[in-house]
C-alpha cells in the first residue's frame, strides 16, 4: 500500500512538474500528506500552478525483500537508526530532478526555525525535505547529502512528517499571490518592526459585544491613526508578558521597559 501511495504522487508530481516552486519530501509515510497537499490554501497553490509538492516513499530505495530503512546503532544505544543507504538513494534521485534543490533535513538537532527562515525559504525555487523517523539518521548521509538542519522547537516528536508541512505551510504562504490579501503578511506576529520582532494585537470581529465583553471602542472610532497606535502598544505589551526574549532584550521600547 505505502508503494502504491509513492507511485500515485509520483503521476501528480509529473502532471505539475512545471510549477513555479516544487518542494519533494522524503518519508517513510508519504500518506499522511496526501489530505495536507490536497487543503486549503496549500491546496489551492497547487492547483493554481504556483507550488509542486512532491511525495516520496523512501522505502521504495530499501532492499528487498522487507524494504528495511533501519538498523540499531553502532555503540549500542535504545532505539534504531535509518540506514544510509536508501536514504542517500531518495535524495539522490530527487535531487536528479532538482537539480538546484536545498536539502534540508528535519530534525530536533537542527537550527529552530523562524519566520525568517520561513522567508528564506519561499524565496527558493526548489526544496528537499527528508524526514526523520526513529533515533534519528546515520551521519554520514547528514555529512553527505544535507545542506541544513532545521528543528521546529524544542521538543521531540515521532518524526518530520508533521515539522516538514509547518515548513511548507509557513513558507508556502509568503509567497507572492497565495495569500488574497498581501497585506495581511505586513501585520502578523515576528515581522520586523523598531522593536525587534513583535508579537500581533489582540483582533475582534462582529459583533461588538459577546457574553458581556466589548470591543476596545478605539476600534470603533474610525480613527486609523489612534488604531494603528493601539495596535503597536498592544503588540508591545502582549511580547513584553509573553515572549520578552523577542521585544529589545530588555532595553528601553518606546518610553517602556520590555
Amino acid at each position: 500500500m505505502t508503494g502504491g501511495h509513492a507511485v500515485w504522487w509520483c503521476h501528480i508530481a509529473v502532471f505539475i512538474s512545471y510549477f513555479a516552486v516544487k518542494i519533494e519530501v522524503l518519508t517513510i509515510f508519504p500518506e499522511l500528506f496526501r489530505d495536507f497537499s490536497a487543503s486549503s490554501l496549500i491546496g489551492k497553490a497547487v492547483e493554481r500552478g504556483i507550488i509542486s509538492l512532491r511525495v516520496n516513499d523512501i522505502r521504495q530505495f530499501a532492499a528487498l525483500p522487507h524494504h528495511n530503512v533501519d538498523d540499531s546503532p553502532y555503540g549500542g544505544g535504545a532505539g534504531m537508526v535509518m540506514k544510509p543507504e536508501p536514504l542517500a538513494s531518495a535524495i539522490d534521485d530527487a535531487k536528479s530532478r532538482l537539480t538546484n534543490a536545498h536539502r534540508v533535513l528535519l530534525s530536533p538537532s537542527g537550527k529552530r526555525f523562524s519566520q525568517s527562515k520561513a522567508l528564506e525559504l519561499s524565496q527558493r525555487p526548489e526544496i528537499i525535505l527528508v524526514c526523520g523517523r526513529y533515533e534519528g539518521v546515520d551521519q554520514r548521509v547528514i555529512d553527505l547529502c544535507i545542506d541544513e538542519e532545521i528543528s521546529i522547537g524544542d521538543y521531540v516528536l515521532m518524526g518530520g512528517e508533521l515539522p516538514a508541512m509547518v515548513l511548507i505551510e509557513a513558507s508556502v504562504r509568503l509567497i507572492d499571490t497565495v495569500i488574497g490579501n498581501s497585506d495581511s503578511l505586513t501585520h502578523e506576529s515576528f515581522n520586523p518592526s523598531e522593536y525587534g520582532p513583535l508579537l500581533e494585537a489582540p483582533q475582534y470581529t462582529r459583533p461588538p459585544e459577546f457574553r458581556g465583553m466589548k470591543i476596545p471602542e478605539v476600534l470603533l472610532s474610525g480613527n486609523h491613526q489612534k488604531i494603528a497606535a493601539w495596535r503597536r502598544e498592544q503588540a508591545l505589551l502582549r511580547t513584553k508578558e509573553r515572549r520578552p526574549d523577542l521585544c529589545c532584550a530588555g532595553k528601553e521600547c518606546d518610553g517602556k521597559k520590555v
